[in-house]
């Protein structure tokens, strides 16, 4: 990927005689701003250093390029995106599933696990279900639906309105931001 002569193509960054912009804000590799110059003059500027011209930001006007080594630029910029990746945090959608003729414990025993997966970070979304003649009554697995949301009310809100689809009455609860 690295050629010497300036034959270098990077999908990010324009490098040597790509840059296309007559006049670049030029930034030796010390980061002393040297001014505005003819992109000829820089390129002849990164020859004699034995480095790379490098565009790092296209659309300032004049465009802004560096005096760098484009090996090592690439190395660091890569590095920074792995550590961002490493801070990130990813939620994940957890499903509890209950029916409507569920037991006492039964259901104190969803809530408990539903309360893990919402102190991890993880929406959840209750699920109740429904099977023959228990879809004339979706008021108890609404009801059952409630309980669980109040019981969770001090970590989680509701992301939306109790819906159905079918034989499925369902809600999401995420966690509430800590203060």
């Amino acid at each position: 990927m690295f050629v010497r002569g300036g034959a270098v193509e990077s999908k990010r960054f324009r490098i040597n005689q790509f840059i296309t912009a007559p006049e670049v804000r030029l930034v030796d590799f010390d980061g002393t701003m040297i001014g505005v110059i003819r992109t000829v003059d820089a390129l002849a500027k990164a020859h004699i250093k034995d480095l790379d011209l490098v565009e790092i930001s296209p659309q300032a006007n004049p465009p802004v390029c560096r005096i760098i080594s484009f090996s090592k630029f690439k190395y660091e910029m890569n590095k920074k995106e792995r550590e961002a990746k490493k801070k990130q945090k990813i939620s994940h959608i957890k499903e509890v599933r209950i029916r409507s003729r569920i037991s006492e414990h039964d259901l104190e025993v969803k809530i408990k696990r539903a309360r893990e997966f919402i102190t991890d970070g993880d929406k959840v979304q209750i699920t109740a279900m429904f099977s023959g003649r228990e879809m004339q009554h979706k008021d108890l697995g609404i009801k059952i639906i409630d309980k669980i949301k109040e019981s969770l009310a001090d970590i989680a809100s509701p992301e939306g309105k109790i819906s159905s689809m079918g034989v499925r009455v369902f809600l999401t609860l995420v966690p509430k931001k800590a203060k």
